[in-house]
């Protein structure tokens, strides 16, 4: 405890003239008697913050007027703060003086000229190099060996007492106070890239106490957060999750910054954004449901602002198989249920698509697909179903597994594809949701006519790309189909190529006949880079088709 009012105040006069004697370290005489005093000085600071963790700062400054005068003295003395814990303890005196709802300026530039000190004393990279050369000689040690051994010791102190959550040195039963820890993070705000504070923002982000509301400043978390987005500071992946969980607007500025990345960069290939994703942490943060539906609302913004743009689509199907990968590798039992990270959908829809085609057989795939159209049919033109959130979040979910409708029209011509009418319907859905019943029978009989005639050119030895033009019903007049459905036509023209005896002989001149605008060609090299990907994930041993797939899409990359 502290001492009684009056004995305090005698000791605290007798140490403010004492500093004001050490205020010229520099002189033999002053050096002499600080280290004389030091243990007695650092117990009248013990005392003096005993008395201070009482009061208010509008108290403390009636009492000690010249409070400020003593800690600053004692901040800018570098005998006192390289003894013991003595940083330590000048830092939990300042800390009471912040005041904590300030109401006017004066008490805005107190709390300010305070944070500047609390600064200085953590950075130790602000002191007098004079100062510190004269104290490191006499001990033996260069300057550049003494100031990394302080500041080391101060913040592994610091990450203790975190850890621990209690005082270590002195008054150990009392728990550190939220407030200390709201202004120790305050306080860390222009230090968190240093390297040598690291441990103590790592702290600081893992801490836990029992506080209804955050302790931490909301600016530390901004601080960190863009520090780490552009990689100035390097923190343990429990330390972004906790970031992430704690704060969620840094969680929604690191969604948008992966966005932000990708459409920096030069045109993305699928590799490459799965690069990007599991270079930023989100997919094996998203194993938590908190940080999954965030993160996957962000997509949902995406896609509606940008009217699902291919980039977008591509972006949410790398995220989810990365994120699939990662719940695969922490849970081998779910530890949430499936609804948690998907409430809008039916759960049986999304074990279904859960599954990997790579542990499928083969020759069961069609099943696989037929059943998922089934599902999906029910849900999208069965009112009753109205509970899923309608015809958009089938579609959302669906997408997130895009690989199912890229098999789709891959099986339509691999295979006698019994469940045809299950296919060509799974296909009109993936590529235009909003189309109603009546649109969508419309765009599968058109899709049902060119399949039919593709099917005839598989079994024949040779055709030109003429031919193949005609056989998906395109013209050098304007197609009168809606855009959707001569998109689905061209993923079907794409994947005769890949797969036909003849079609090779003539991918490159059907290529040049469809790729008629900038667009298209895009379209193309995103579908060639999307069958590549799938293909490798899927295992598949398709060397023609994949040798050739892999040419097409270097000729085309080379050609924009």
């Amino acid at each position: 405890m502290a001492q009684d009012s009056g004995g305090l105040s005698l000791d605290y006069q007798f140490w403010m003239q004492k500093l004001s004697v050490w205020d010229q370290p520099s002189t033999l005489e002053s050096q002499k008697d600080t280290c004389l005093h030091l243990s007695q000085f650092q117990e009248f600071l013990r005392q003096l913050y005993e008395a201070l963790k009482e009061m208010d700062s509008n108290t403390v400054i009636e009492r000690f007027p010249t409070i400020g005068q003593l800690l600053a003295k004692t901040c800018w003395n570098p005998f006192i703060l390289a003894y013991d814990e003595s940083q330590k303890i000048v830092v939990w005196c300042l800390c009471c003086l912040i005041n904590k709802e300030p109401q006017s300026s004066r008490e805005l530039k107190i709390n300010s000229w305070i944070q500047g000190l609390l600064s200085h004393i953590l950075s130790a990279f602000r002191f007098d190099r004079k100062e510190f050369d004269l104290f490191s000689q006499g001990l033996g040690y260069a300057p550049a060996d003494y100031y990394p051994g302080l500041l080391k010791n101060m913040v592994l102190s610091l990450v203790s007492e975190l850890r621990e959550n209690h005082l270590n040195g002195f008054n150990t039963q009392r728990r550190m106070t939220p407030e200390r820890v709201m202004s120790l993070s305050r306080v860390c705000i222009p230090l968190v890239t240093l390297p040598d504070f690291e441990p103590l923002v790592e702290a600081l982000l893992t801490y836990h106490g029992h506080e209804p509301q955050e302790v931490l400043w909301p600016e530390f978390f901004e601080v960190v957060n863009e520090a780490f987005l552009l990689k100035k500071i390097s923190l343990p992946t429990s330390a972004v999750f906790c970031l992430w969980l704690r704060h969620l607007p840094s969680l929604e500025k690191a969604t948008l910054h992966l966005f932000e990345k990708l459409v920096s960069s030069e045109r993305c290939f699928l590799r490459r954004i799965e690069c990007f994703i599991k270079d930023s942490l989100l997919p094996q943060a998203a194993c938590h449901p908190a940080i999954f539906r965030i993160v996957d609302e962000v997509f949902r913004y995406a896609l509606l602002e940008t009217d699902g743009a291919p980039q977008v689509l591509a972006t949410i199907q790398v995220f989810t198989r990365c994120f699939v990968e990662a719940l695969e590798k922490e849970n081998k039992q779910l530890k949430f249920s499936l609804k948690t990270y998907f409430p809008y959908a039916s759960p049986s829809l999304v074990m279904v698509l859960l599954q990997h085609p790579k542990d499928i057989p083969q020759r069961l795939w069609c099943q696989s697909l037929k059943h998922i159209s089934e599902m999906l049919r029910e849900i999208v033109e069965d009112q009753t179903h109205g509970s899923y959130g309608g015809p958009f979040e089938s579609w959302f979910l669906f997408i997130h597994f895009g690989g199912w409708a890229d098999m789709a029209a891959e099986q339509l011509l691999m295979s006698d594809a019994e469940p045809l009418e299950a296919l060509l319907w799974l296909l009109a859905f993936s590529s235009s949701p909003h189309d109603g019943s009546q649109q969508r029978a419309h765009t599968m009989v058109e899709l049902k006519a060119v399949l039919s005639r593709l099917r005839k050119l598989f079994q024949s030895p040779a055709f030109s790309g003429r031919e193949l033009q005609a056989a998906a019903g395109e013209s050098n007049e304007a197609d009168p189909r809606p855009p959707a459905c001569r998109q689905l036509v061209r993923r079907l023209l794409l994947n005769f190529l890949l797969w036909a005896p003849g079609g090779h002989t003539v991918a490159r001149e059907a290529i040049t006949l469809m790729a008629q605008t900038d667009e298209i060609t895009h379209e193309i090299i995103g579908f060639l880079d999307q069958t590549l990907y799938r293909w490798d994930h899927l295992g598949m041993e398709a060397s023609r088709s994949g040798q050739l797939a892999r040419e097409l899409l270097q000729e085309l990359r080379d050609q924009v």
